[in-house]
């Protein structure tokens, strides 16, 4: 499972925040309890003192004969703390600091490992970043809608549009809910208007929720941070750079509406090397064109289509444009 930098740092942010507000809470309770129990502060100090002195005498410095003696006062300090708590009408935990995590302590790392915490913070933070891409905000499988397809029978298929519907939904649900390094490449293909962005976006959404990186983007758009990479052209071209990785090693890449870019050397170039250095690191793909596979052949190089039609399933979408009878709804 790769993990996407810029949405880690995102990530750590929110964590760091969140233990800063617990810190600055526990900060105010401290100036609370001293305000009303000032005996408080001075045993904090001598309890400090004490922790200072048990560290000396395990490190064998000042003290060494004295570590008993030390931890019995500390004991005692401990309880004349807890006494002046409760002495103040303050609950006897009320300055014990509770981590978020006991598993880190809020570090975000247990050892070197990426602590269940953080990765909770990471998912919201991949969430919020797919969903800031979504047109709809609500594309999720359980409001995938069927009825929208014909029940007649396509005169070259012989199987409805709703039956053919039904059959990619299918693959398309059990591909995000078990995506891995098994799983394939896909390709969508379909006239606008018949799914392919709103079941791509349901996917990203699963696939995301489980901890994959994922980078869902128009192919104008990805074309044009690999040009800005590529020429220096961006304001921050390290920014640039760090664009390009992401695409490139994210553990789902999906390239939506390929075809409507303006196709030049350079974006043949582009896709080429997208396609191909995903395909040699295992990582997966999902494609999506208003464009058939003969329309693409002719539009782009023997190279890239070999792999398209060597490496992807293909997934044609069938139908009339929903976005049009929902308007005439």
């Amino acid at each position: 499972m790769a993990i996407d930098g810029r949405i880690l740092a995102r990530a750590k942010a929110t964590l760091e925040e969140k233990r800063r507000q617990r810190e600055e809470m526990y900060e105010r309770r401290l100036e609370t309890a001293y305000g009303q129990a000032p005996r408080i502060r001075a045993l904090d100090a001598e309890i400090r003192a004490t922790m200072s002195e048990l560290v000396g005498a395990a490190l064998g410095l000042e003290f060494s004969g004295q570590v008993e003696d030390i931890r019995l006062k500390n004991l005692d300090l401990q309880e004349q703390r807890r006494a002046e708590l409760l002495r103040a009408g303050f609950p006897e935990t009320y300055l014990d600091y509770a981590y978020m995590c006991p598993n880190c302590h809020d570090t975000g790392y247990v050892n070197t490992e990426i602590c269940k915490c953080l990765m909770d913070f990471y998912r919201d933070a991949q969430r919020k970043s797919l969903s800031s891409l979504f047109i709809l905000g609500d594309e999720t499988f359980d409001n995938f809608d069927l009825s929208y397809y014909d029940e007649t029978p396509s005169p070259d298929t012989g199987i409805s549009p709703r039956r053919s519907m039904e059959i990619i939904y299918r693959t398309c649900f059990e591909y995000a809910r078990n995506f891995g390094e098994k799983s394939l490449n896909l390709f969508f293909n379909g006239v606008p208007g018949v799914g392919k962005t709103f079941l791509s976006a349901c996917i990203a959404r699963v696939v995301a929720e489980n901890g994959n990186s994922v980078v869902y983007d128009m192919a104008s758009s990805i074309f044009s941070k690999f040009e800005d990479a590529k020429f220096s052209r961006a304001e921050d071209p390290e920014e640039a750079r760090d664009e390009v990785k992401r695409c490139l090693e994210c553990d789902l890449l999906i390239i939506d509406d390929l075809g409507t870019e303006m196709t030049t050397a350079f974006t043949i170039s582009a896709l080429f090397e997208i396609i191909n250095t995903r395909l040699v690191t295992g990582r997966k793909t999902i494609v999506n064109s208003n464009l058939t596979l003969n329309e693409l052949r002719r539009r782009y190089t023997s190279q890239i289509m070999s792999r398209l039609e060597g490496a992807y399933q293909a997934l044609t979408f069938r139908g009339d444009d929903i976005r049009r009878k929902k308007n005439n709804l």
